[in-house]
């Protein structure tokens, strides 16, 4: 596989096009048709269909909204991207002038995203440090070793990855989230329900993850619940196509919450509360 993975490619490729909407679009991201390549808009393409192009879009200002509300709420200023990919928060959201932020991946795909936005002359809008780790291993002390501070309100943002993880991948990586946050940290993450990885309506899209090596391997019915159980207090948990998390391509009704078995993708805030 390339350096940068599939999902990096994609979730750019799927920025620059609603970055393409103009005074339509719901954010802007002018360096992600760059970060999209080798196959970024060619994986989309396979997908059409699938609402994973909107998705992405709601997701980004789902979470850019999160990081801004929750640093101007809260008294944080670190801020941890697990599984950065290409994302280009730091150089195109603003910042407090304090802020310090961790971007957490492999080796390889964080030199060739060094590598491309030095190309695009890009320069970052708050102190940025690279935690080049293997993620499938002990990463803290790396983290710890670039500046981190365990001892200090953390906002950690994991977008876009737990549903490649194992159910115990995702439990431990949320429990080594928690090991490393003092009281006042957060989260920004997203999840996909269970039923949609067993949904006939969802096959043909996991199928084709699957082909490419990434498939879907875990989802939570109950956000709240899973999420209480490993130390953190959802604060905030939406659906793409409510009100606040609308984009007039997601081709899906949001159901009602009681109903059960409907396909479901969340968005969610937490705070640490321990436990």
């Amino acid at each position: 596989m390339e350096a940068v993975s599939y999902t990096a490619q994609w979730t750019a490729a799927a920025r620059a096009l609603e970055t393409e909407r103009g005074d339509l679009a719901i954010f802007e991201d002018r360096f992600a048709p760059a970060l999209a390549a080798p196959r970024g808009f060619e994986l989309l393409e396979k997908n059409r269909g699938s609402g994973l192009i909107p998705f992405i879009a709601i997701r980004t200002r789902y979470l850019d909204d999160s990081i801004r509300e929750i640093l101007a709420e809260n008294d944080i200023r670190q801020i941890v991207f697990v599984a950065a990919g290409m994302d280009t928060r730091p150089f195109r959201l603003e910042w407090p002038g304090d802020a310090t932020v961790y971007e957490v991946d492999f080796p390889a795909l964080l030199a060739e995203k060094r590598r491309r936005l030095t190309e695009l002359g890009a320069q970052p809008k708050v102190t940025r440090n690279e935690v080049a780790v293997d993620l499938r291993g002990d990463w803290l002390p790396e983290l710890k070793g670039a500046g981190f501070a365990p001892g200090r309100p953390t906002l950690w943002i994991v977008e876009g990855l737990m549903f490649f993880l194992t159910p115990e991948q995702a439990t431990n990586l949320l429990g080594v989230l928690g090991s490393a946050s003092a009281p006042g940290s957060w989260l920004g993450v997203d999840f996909v329900s269970r039923a949609l990885l067993r949904s006939p309506f969802s096959r043909e899209f996991r199928r084709n993850l699957e082909e490419d090596g990434t498939p879907w391997l875990f989802g939570t019915d109950e956000p709240e619940e899973y999420l209480a159980s490993v130390g953190w207090k959802a604060r905030d948990v939406k659906e793409p196509g409510e009100p606040t998390t609308a984009h007039e391509d997601w081709p899906f009704e949001v159901q009602p919450r009681d109903r059960k078995g409907p396909s479901r993708s969340w968005l969610v805030r937490a705070e640490f509360v321990g436990g």
